[in-house]
């Protein structure tokens, strides 16, 4: 459960440090006090979207942290475990919000992602917000609640996971039977293609190699003139070639060096440079002997070469890419060759998993069918006690297994209330009024909650449209739910407040900046704030008397 709530800098909250019980605590105050900021606060933590405008201004950060007692939440225990971020029988959660709306999430001191936030959150809490029943009137969320209700998680999951391979396998099966429609002509194409490209030889491919060769023996004249030029410049040409006037230098250097040692290591440089430029000249020599016209050779690689710039230009690809593109055509023969037996397989395929589908789906059905008349009695039951005496309740489930697969099976699960005797059930939405709709809402919220795990429950303002004896009645459907778990319930409704175990008041203190504060309020602070909610403005004896005698009866 919750033990701790701390909100440091968010709106009209500057220091917040909140003790929280087991059981039922209400949070009560005047409208506008700042309730609705330490919801705000609690989502925050719980990982919904961070906006700059929830930091405190002349601050640079918003920051909230949740204190929580794992032994009433095991699978928040073994979520902890499983994501490496356990910490013994407790759980710390810290948001920060930055004042350009960005946002940090931190559990067990450890940095982590808003989506591992949420997952945890999911089993540490949950939230009920006022406009819930807006929501009911949404056949998915009719859906959902039912699905909550009969516990079908884990067959939800196979079923949609079946689902998901059948309509992966369906999507590719139609693809084919689509493309082998016009296979022959595709086939001729691929096959056109990879013979163009076969005569390049493939398998020795090498588009560098080739413009090296061809780059050389269109140059070949220019390599053997200039070559033995060069080689005749070095070596070969005895009245003023390097090689020769490096000799007179060095001559003349080994003579002046008997009178200046110094020159013998200027001479010994030489006599290396000469000693390359020998070998440089040999190897030049020999490289010029090697060199032969082949036209051709040369005819050979000018066609080769044109071969290829035509065909990269045809599939707008570089010529180094000519190889791979060669790959992919062939792949996609041999798909177009397989499809048949491909086509084949996966009709088998898709039968097997729309087979299994259908069982899965068949079970669901039927599970939703027994859960939804155990539904219909706790709602009716219960919406009786609500003030409506005539009320019925009804989920209407039909099931169409001739209908393509569909996620979430292919039940259409439909909510209906019948509100007078007589009438036929019909849809919320044409029925019931915005009141009565508030309390099937609440109905089907504390029905649907006896048996979850979930440790912490929170419901903002949920009763609101009531009054009255119904009202009482609510708040003791609240307490009793706080039997098992710790509920937490924002309220403006005196019969509701005085159920709780725990009275917080919130109030706005406006002396200087604008802030609101939380107080844990004793039996006399008690009566005195039911008072206020039962009488308004004016508190008289009988309010008192009447506000203790609400509190006396727990």
């Amino acid at each position: 459960m919750l033990l701790n709530l701390n909100i440091i800098d968010l709106a009209v909250v500057k220091s917040l440090n909140l003790d929280l019980q087991q059981g039922m605590s209400v949070l009560t105050g005047e409208t506008g006090a700042g309730k609705s900021i330490l919801l705000t606060a609690l989502g925050l933590a719980l990982g919904d979207r961070a906006d700059s405008d929830y930091v405190r201004p002349n601050s640079t950060r918003a920051e909230i942290n949740l204190e929580f007692d794992l032994s009433d939440a095991p699978l928040a225990r073994q979520w902890l475990e499983d994501n490496d971020l356990n910490d013994d029988q407790q759980c710390f959660i810290r948001r920060i919000v930055k004042q350009d709306g960005g946002s940090k999430a931190y559990i067990n001191n450890r940095p982590v992602t808003l989506q591992s936030l949420k997952q945890l959150s999911a089993l540490l809490v949950e939230i009920h917000g006022q406009h819930d029943h807006l929501t009911l009137l949404d056949p998915e969320q009719q859906r959902r609640l039912l699905d909550t209700f009969a516990n079908n998680q884990l067959l939800l999951e196979k079923l949609n996971h079946v689902y998901q391979s059948w309509k992966k396998q369906n999507t590719e099966l139609n693809n084919l039977i689509k493309a082998s429609s016009d296979q022959t002509e595709r086939e001729e194409l691929l096959r056109y293609q990879l013979e163009e490209l076969q005569q390049l030889d493939l398998d020795n491919y090498d588009y560098t190699a080739l413009s090296e060769e061809h780059n050389r023996l269109a140059n070949l004249g220019r390599i053997l003139t200039e070559g033995q030029l060069q080689l005749d410049i070095l070596y070969e040409n005895e009245q003023q070639s390097v090689n020769q006037m490096l000799s007179h230098s060095l001559n003349a250097l080994t003579d002046l060096a008997q009178f200046s040692p110094e020159l013998n290591e200027i001479s010994e440089l030489l006599t290396e440079a000469q000693i390359q430029i020998e070998e440089g000249s040999q190897q030049l020599r020999r490289f010029l002997e090697t060199q032969e016209a082949d036209p051709l050779r040369l005819s050979w690689l000018e066609e080769q070469i044109g071969i290829i710039q035509d065909i990269s230009r045809k599939h707008q690809a570089s010529a180094e890419e000519i190889p791979q593109i060669a790959l992919d055509l062939q792949q996609q023969l041999n798909n177009i060759t397989h499809s048949s037996e491909r086509i084949e397989e996966l009709t088998q395929t898709t039968e097997q998993l729309l087979t299994d589908y259908q069982t899965l789906s068949l079970q669901l059905s039927e599970d939703r069918s027994q859960n939804g008349h155990k539904l219909e009695k706790s709602i009716s039951a219960m919406i009786k006690e609500l003030g409506m005496p005539q009320g019925e309740f009804l989920v209407s489930i039909t099931h169409n297994n001739d209908e393509q697969p569909k996620i979430n099976g292919n039940d259409k699960i439909e909510f209906l209330v019948s509100a007078n005797p007589g009438l036929p059930a019909k849809p919320l939405a044409k029925v019931a009024s915005g009141g009565e709709l508030s309390r099937i809402s609440l109905a089907i919220q504390v029905t649907t909650s006896t048996d979850k795990t979930t440790p912490t429950m929170i419901f903002d303002e949920v009763d609101s449209g009531i009054g009255g004896s119904i009202a009482e009645i609510v708040g003791q459907k609240l307490r009793s739910l706080s039997t098992n778990r710790q509920v937490l319930c924002v309220t403006h409704l005196p019969q509701v407040a005085s159920q709780a175990h725990q009275h917080l008041f919130v109030k706005k203190d406006q002396s200087e900046t604008t802030s609101s504060t939380v107080a844990l309020l004793n039996k006399s602070e008690r009566i005195e704030e039911v008072a206020r909610m039962l009488g308004g403005v004016n508190i008289t004896k009988n309010t008192l008397i009447h506000a203790e005698e609400m509190l006396d009866i727990k």
